[in-house]
Parts: C-alpha cells; sequence; structure tokens
C-alpha cells in the first residue's frame, strides 16, 4: 500500500485497530479473489462507488490502483460521472480529488 495515498482516517484505523484491520483486509481480498472482474474494471467501478457513497478520503488509492492497471484518465471520469442517473451530481464532488490523483 502507497502509503501516502492512505486517508487519514485509514491511516488510524491501521494503527489503532490492527485486529479489525487485519480481519478488514482479509475480508476484501476473499471477496477480491470471488470477483470476475479484471483488475482495472474492478477499481473503476469502486472508484464509482466510493463516488457516489461520498467517501472520496479512499480515491486516491483506488485511482492509483486503477491507473496502474492500464485505467486512462478519461475511465476514471467516466467511472465517476457512470453514478450521475442513479445518485445525481454528488459524483461530481469526486472529480476534483480524482483527477489530482491521477496526475500526480
Amino acid at each position: 500500500m502507497e502509503h501516502t495515498l492512505i486517508s487519514d482516517a485509514f491511516q488510524v484505523f491501521i494503527k489503532e485497530a490492527p485486529a479489525y484491520q487485519e480481519a478488514w483486509l482479509g475480508a476484501v481480498k476473499e471477496l477480491g479473489s470471488a470477483s470476475k472482474l479484471d483488475a482495472k474494471t474492478e477499481a473503476l467501478v469502486y472508484i464509482g462507488i466510493l463516488s457516489a457513497t461520498r467517501l472520496d478520503s479512499g480515491i486516491p488509492f483506488h485511482v492509483s490502483k486503477a491507473k496502474k492497471h492500464g485505467a486512462t484518465r478519461d475511465e476514471v471520469v467516466s467511472a465517476i460521472l457512470a453514478g450521475l442517473p442513479a445518485v445525481g451530481n454528488v459524483v461530481i464532488q469526486s472529480l476534483p480529488v480524482a483527477l489530482q490523483a491521477y496526475d500526480g
């Protein structure tokens, strides 16, 4: 994990509740193993979900992951904006965070 891309809240979670964090990451790995999506698609879907649920603190880490797996800048933007019909323009709040992470 790139430490600088991990939100302050998640860093506190890692430090203050290591047993919970270990259990959480174990579940995340198991769910990832069950997915039939390729790594790039999985990362893009996750970015869209983070945007729709207004969990912007996780976006830099997951944008970096998507980029590492070959996602383009336009694909990241599209992943965020895919939520427009379902949740409205709240997703556009994630664009600056995502683009800064992508371009940074």
